[in-house]
């Protein structure tokens, strides 16, 4: 009987087992989850407001950067609204958006709460990453639909469902029921400033915790009858139906292509400018000209990049996210600054007259690269009608440039949490979980 792509993803997420990683694995796990957890602390700091109006009951799971702990559903989901608020999470392109996002923060907080132990909650990380990553290369969003809250929910779910021990029936019940809680957010939500996008990743971790106490209860099976599989192996039903009908396409072979071969957790892309991804190659090719120029001498920047980049042309930017997906204010954040960091979209009005000057076009042999590159070129003229000219194959921090150790990222974030002492502690605690006792342990030690 031939198994069904479900039913091979769901026995290897359901076997995998921390001392199976490859070594070259379980270091990026270690340097991902140094940035999650950083950049979560960093976040965390930026919305106290909701904690205090979410107001959680104490319990076993971390609410990371706060010095308070909660009850696994509140801290997966504040947790993870904390890690994407700043634009400064680790995201892949191949999957099109941020697996580790969608899947750690519940895998984290539900290891809290069971006091699980390291090796347990890293294969329940992989799996979490690996498994979102896979429904993101499979699905294709209907145009003007935000990834956040989608694909990513079966991550979370295959995460907790391997934290909790369930065998690959319950597993496959678990990931499939999480694709059938996909919220459907516009991406106009982005553009516009509306901070609600950054609720569904909150979302989709606590569906995940939610799909996978359903397949644990028996609440959730799998499409064929009692978890029995049909001839063809177990098919999918609520992915079938909300990513590939409602939301878009979905191509069940990339569930299981290459399983145990390719990882992708090791190809996914750092951030070191606090906006939207596709802002990255553009802002990079601008630094890389900002030391030959003079503010005064800019008459005109033409940003040539891939579709996607160059539909983020918007000048009226209303809020700090809506500020975070303009190439224009990126631009003209980088030419003034030299970086793009978080308080930097608390001066939008001070940037506006350089984002007057801003103009973006598609670059067809840039377009035809994507997702294997990300590319830009930026050319500036002067006011004296000489030209200076940049261009990056892809942003500072993909692995296809060569991807960041644990050094880079603790650079990145000392200068994000203002202190190195507390990014060295953030990545020794990452460095260590994974081989601990005590996952709940490890996070209390988090700065």
């Amino acid at each position: 009987m031939s198994s069904s792509p479900l039913e091979s993803l769901a026995a290897w997420a359901a076997g995998l087992r921390a001392g199976d990683l490859p070594s070259s694995v379980a270091e990026r796990l270690e340097v991902v989850l140094a940035s999650v957890l950083g950049v979560t602390a960093v976040g965390a700091a930026d919305r106290g407001a909701l904690v205090e109006a979410w107001d959680p009951p104490p319990g076993p799971s971390v609410l990371i950067g706060t010095g308070r702990s909660t009850t696994p559903d509140a801290a997966a989901w504040l947790n993870a609204t904390a890690l994407v608020s700043l634009e400064l999470d680790e995201g892949n392109r191949f999957a099109g958006g941020h697996p580790a996002a969608h899947g750690w923060p519940a895998v984290l907080a539900l290891a809290g709460a069971r006091d699980a132990d390291g090796p347990t909650t890293a294969a329940a990380l992989v799996v979490a990453y690996e498994v979102a990553a896979r429904f993101g290369r499979a699905t294709r969003l209907r145009p003007g639909t935000h990834p956040h809250g989608t694909w990513g929910a079966t991550g979370a779910a295959a995460g907790c469902a391997r934290l909790m021990g369930l065998p690959p029936a319950a597993m496959a019940a678990a990931v499939d029921a999480a694709a059938g809680m996909a919220i459907a957010g516009p991406f106009t939500a982005a553009l516009d400033g509306n901070p609600v996008r950054d609720e569904w990743v909150g979302a989709a971790n606590q569906s995940g915790l939610a799909a996978a106490r359903l397949a644990a209860a028996r609440f959730a099976e799998v499409p064929s009858a009692a978890g029995r599989p049909s001839a063809g192996g177990w098919p999918l039903g609520m992915a079938r139906h909300s990513l590939g009908g409602l939301l878009g396409t979905f191509d069940e072979a990339a569930l299981s292509e290459r399983l145990g071969e390719r990882w992708d957790l090791e190809l996914g892309y750092f951030k070191r400018h606090a906006s939207c991804a596709y802002t990255h190659p553009t802002a990079d090719a601008v630094l890389e000209l900002r030391p030959h120029l003079a503010l005064d001498d800019i008459d005109r920047v033409d940003v040539e990049t891939y579709t996607a980049a160059a539909s983020l042309d918007r000048i009226e930017c209303p809020t700090r996210l809506a500020a975070m997906f303009s190439v224009p204010f990126v631009v003209a954040t980088a030419l003034r600054e030299g970086a793009v960091r978080p308080d930097a979209f608390t001066r939008i009005d001070a940037a506006r007259p350089l984002m007057n000057r801003v103009h973006l076009a598609v670059d067809p042999d840039i377009d035809a690269r994507v997702p294997e590159h990300r590319g830009a070129r930026v050319r500036i003229r002067l006011r004296s009608g000489e030209t200076v000219e940049a261009a990056v194959d892809d942003p500072i921090g993909d692995a296809a440039r060569g991807p960041f150790g644990r050094s880079d990222v603790e650079a990145l974030l000392a200068d994000l949490l203002g202190s190195a002492a507390d990014a060295e502690r953030v990545c020794a605690v990452a460095q260590e979980l994974p081989w601990m006792g005590s996952v709940r342990r490890a996070l209390q030690e988090l700065p």
